[in-house]
């Protein structure tokens, strides 16, 4: 097993972040707002809890995936099909599950899939980069 790149953690957590921030920002926000039925963003100290809970759990999916690859020492094209595979296979099915039995949308589904497929793609590509 190498030593887990922390660097690429670090960086990948922040670009997830930032691709979260785009994703419901500029690109989803009005849809996802109706979607889950928020009229307006949170302000004062719930800004600093949700966004800092979100950091906390990106982190913890891109340190989870550095462990793997620090563990596998993969070629660069399996550093991405794992980065893909945990989105696709495990991430989203699992908020499917929650949304069909919650009655949610597909269109929010596809919404928030989406964040984790791109979001995990950007963090394979930094593990790919800084490998």
């Amino acid at each position: 097993m190498g030593p887990v790149n922390w660097l690429a953690v670090g960086i990948g957590t922040v670009l997830f972040f930032l691709v979260g921030a785009v994703w419901y920002g500029a690109l989803f926000a009005v849809p996802w707002q109706r979607e889950v039925g928020v009229g307006e963003a949170p302000r004062g100290s719930a800004v600093v809890r949700v966004m800092g809970l979100t950091l906390l759990c990106e982190f913890l999916v891109v340190s989870t995936l550095g462990h793997l690859l620090a563990r596998t020492q993969p070629q660069p094209h399996v550093v991405m099909m794992m980065a893909l595979g945990l989105a696709l296979t495990v991430m989203a099915p699992a908020i499917g599950i929650n949304y069909v039995h919650q009655r949610k949308s597909v269109g929010l589904f596809l919404i928030d899939a989406g964040h984790f497929v791109v979001g995990m793609a950007v963090v394979g590509a930094v593990f790919v980069l800084l490998g």
